[in-house]
């Protein structure tokens, strides 16, 4: 019986799950969530015992940001999103296993900016200004203490001898240096990219790729 810990990058996470398995509820999302770290466990060449599930997340952001499109202040804290975080959170710390690390978000320095593929069509000419809509801005903002977190657990984790076996849901290579000191303590370390492109160099640096994603032909 090898014993595994999971961790998940909760930004990721939504993201990822929100391209593969489309728009859900607070709840649905938390549901769908813990249904897709338990489905590790029902592996037929190997038997896990799950020690926890840590969740890495930032609140919602919750102040007023100007909208240089729209020419009006924004209210996060009254928005959609804002209320669906905040369901989605309360119900992963109602789940059986999870341990939830919260970092927080860059709030000062959050803003909104044209987004990338429309600041080069803007540039070479393919775009005007004047054809600019509220769709071609997004939010500008950073997660600031959630590496560190994941980092840190993964140190423990590995010195402490918790587990035999972590697998992570990310797609980020932030986490190779926590990765290569947990295999050098033993630790048999699995990557979750959720069938999302990584870098090749990765590979030399965990000890396999398991994913319980279905293959979706229309998602890259």
């Amino acid at each position: 019986m090898v014993k595994t810990a999971i961790l998940v990058d909760g930004g990721f996470y939504r993201q990822r799950a929100y391209s593969l398995f489309g728009a859900k509820t607070g709840k649905e999302r938390a549901d769908e969530l813990e249904n897709y770290c338990r489905s590790h466990f029902k592996d037929k060449h190997e038997e896990r015992e799950l020690y926890r599930i840590f969740y890495y997340d930032c609140p919602p952001i919750s102040k007023k940001l100007y909208h240089p499109y729209l020419k009006q202040q924004i209210d996060f804290g009254k928005s959609d999103m804002f209320l669906w975080m905040q369901e989605y959170i309360s119900e992963l710390t109602h789940k059986r296993k999870f341990c939830l690390r919260m970092g927080k978000l860059a709030e000062e320095q959050a803003h909104y900016n044209i987004r990338e593929d429309i600041t080069r069509k803007l540039c070479n000419g393919t775009l005007s200004f004047s054809n600019l809509t509220e769709e071609n801005f997004k939010l500008e903002v950073s997660q600031k203490g959630v590496d560190m977190k994941i980092g840190i657990d993964i140190a423990s984790l590995a010195y402490k001898k918790q587990v035999d076996q972590i697998i992570l849901i990310s797609g980020d290579s932030d986490f190779v240096p926590a990765a290569k000191l947990a295999r050098r303590e033993g630790i048999d370390f699995i990557l979750d990219p959720m069938r999302s492109n990584i870098k090749p160099d990765l590979y030399e640096h965990i000890d396999g790729i398991r994913t319980k994603t279905p293959r979706n032909n229309n998602v890259p």
